[in-house]
């Protein structure tokens, strides 16, 4: 049976997540629903690089999807475009994956971007797709801080309770945050992240900028490794999956 690779862009919004769940439509759902009409009417099995919570948005999740006909790459593309409609999922590129790649384990590096948008007049174009905070915030001091937590460490301060990792320690390559007119962005790279960790990380560095906390404050959360002690989990619609990378990527078309 061929092995495909999808990057697919959702808007988080309409679904429970990326993983099917009993309580509503996840965009696993979509997706595989979508290759059955290609599959004989057999609903195939689809494994994400990351798998978003309800209301995360992505434009550059990456999926693994056999189905047992052989289609060129952009054919499949095309055809699952099709299926997936009215629905907002698309699959922006598709191929042969190589032998032995696996959308999540084979994956090396991943990257989200988290938006505020830090205005007092509330969000219309953007709505659902942004975290909406009044009050100004110091977009430099939330930088300062967030470059005190880069390294490996234990990050059990700013996981889900219900998350599933057997250890919370993890590299964090990147966390960077700077204001782009009315946004202040974060954007957080690593191979791996923990349930909530780029939420939490958001809504601890908001207390940064609205000086509420000094830069210092989120290391020493972090080293506290208290969830407690650490700041609100940011709501999900502000955040978005930008990328994987791997170290044999598939030939995209």
């Amino acid at each position: 049976m061929p092995l495909y690779a999808l990057t697919l862009e959702y808007d988080g919004g309409p679904f429970v997540g990326w993983q099917r769940q009993e309580n509503g439509l996840s965009v696993q759902q979509v997706l595989e629903e979508a290759a059955a009409k290609l599959n004989g009417g057999v609903v195939p099995a689809s494994v994400a690089a990351g798998r978003t919570d309800a209301g995360v948005h992505a434009e550059g999740q990456v999926a693994q999807l056999g189905i047992d006909r052989e289609l060129p790459p952009e054919r499949l593309r095309e055809a699952l475009n099709f299926h997936t409609r009215p629905h907002p999922v698309a699959v922006v590129a598709a191929a042969l994956a190589p032998a032995g790649w696996n959308a999540r384990f084979s994956a090396i590096h991943r990257g989200y971007r988290y938006r505020i948008l830090n205005r007092r007049a509330r969000p219309a174009l953007e709505l659902g797709r942004v975290w909406h905070v009044q009050q100004r915030l110091d977009a430099a001091a939330m930088h300062d801080a967030a470059q005190r937590l880069l390294g490996r460490h234990d990050f059990s301060a700013f996981r889900a309770a219900a998350c599933q990792a057997k250890s919370a320690m993890r590299t964090l390559d990147r966390l960077e945050v700077s204001r782009q007119g009315d946004e202040v962005v974060i954007v957080a790279e690593a191979r791996s992240f923990l349930h909530h960790q780029i939420r939490n990380l958001a809504g601890t560095l908001l207390e940064v900028g609205q000086g509420k906390r000094g830069v210092e404050w989120p290391r020493r959360v972090l080293d506290g490794a208290d969830r407690t002690r650490a700041g609100q989990t940011a709501p999900a619609e502000g955040l978005c999956f930008g990328f994987v990378r791997y170290a044999q990527e598939p030939d995209w078309v």
